[in-house]
């Protein structure tokens, strides 16, 4: 992989998980000529800095437990700096629940039909124009990883995407915040990691979630390319118009 160059925008990638890295955002988002710096859930700045993106990632818990995750208040006030400064942000199942929350949505834990595997996700007549959504197909397959749900958005977003068993599946806050309930930097293979006796627990087979996964593995992996692209160039765009 080509080393992006030393101008490159900068994005910051927020691990609120050791099981929920970053996965394929490693290779793509550099491949889109951006430059990435990690930072764990307890190091969290509460402002982009010189970050001219953000990435909030994935963590099996909810967005306001901040008792036992003291660092998601600072995150949630990253998530509302990034938004009001334009800052473009995407945040990822625990990182979208966070954003909604950080701007006076719901989030319910344990709420409805956990969604675990390969799920496809529909899009809505609102992400027609969206830069992310739009020039995706009508329905794709994801990698779903929660039992947790956004309830409601916050005031003035638009619903992108849903699912039969989990309504808000993406949404857009502001021209440049996105968050995504579903996962597209994983792939199949991260379902290698899942623990089978649980999900036996919840009456779900891994082998044959693992089975169905690689099966649209291409179509996936296609539309889930093709969003990260898009959010490279409105990261690549916002961090040109912003150096002139």
């Amino acid at each position: 992989m080509t080393a992006a160059p030393r101008s490159a925008p900068r994005v910051l990638l927020v691990v609120n998980h050791e099981r929920s890295g970053a996965g394929r955002l490693l290779g793509w988002l550099p491949e889109e000529g951006l430059t990435l710096a990690e930072v764990q859930g307890p190091d969290v700045p509460e402002d982009p800095g010189g970050h001219d993106a953000v990435v909030l990632l994935g963590g099996g818990f909810l967005p306001d437990d901040d008792a036992r995750r003291p660092w998601l208040a600072r995150e949630r006030r990253l998530a509302r700096r990034a938004v009001a400064d334009g800052v473009p942000l995407l945040g990822i199942c625990l990182g979208a629940q966070l954003l909604a929350a950080a701007h006076g949505g719901t989030v319910r834990g344990d709420h409805g039909t956990p969604e675990r595997g390969s799920h496809p996700v529909t899009r809505r007549p609102e992400a027609a124009d969206d830069p992310l959504f739009g020039p995706l197909p009508a329905t794709f397959p994801v990698i779903q990883n929660h039992r947790d749900q956004i309830t409601h958005l916050p005031p003035g977003a638009v619903h992108l995407a849903s699912s039969p068993l989990c309504p808000v599946q993406a949404f857009r806050l502001g021209p440049s915040a996105w968050g995504t309930q579903f996962h597209p930097e994983v792939g199949a293979d991260r379902l290698a990691h899942w623990d089978a006796a649980a999900l036996a627990d919840g009456g779900l087979d891994l082998p044959a979630l693992r089975a169905e996964a690689e099966r649209r593995e291409p179509e996936s992996a296609r539309a889930a390319r093709r969003l990260v692209a898009h959010f490279a160039a409105v990261v690549r765009a916002s961090a040109g118009a912003g150096a002139r």
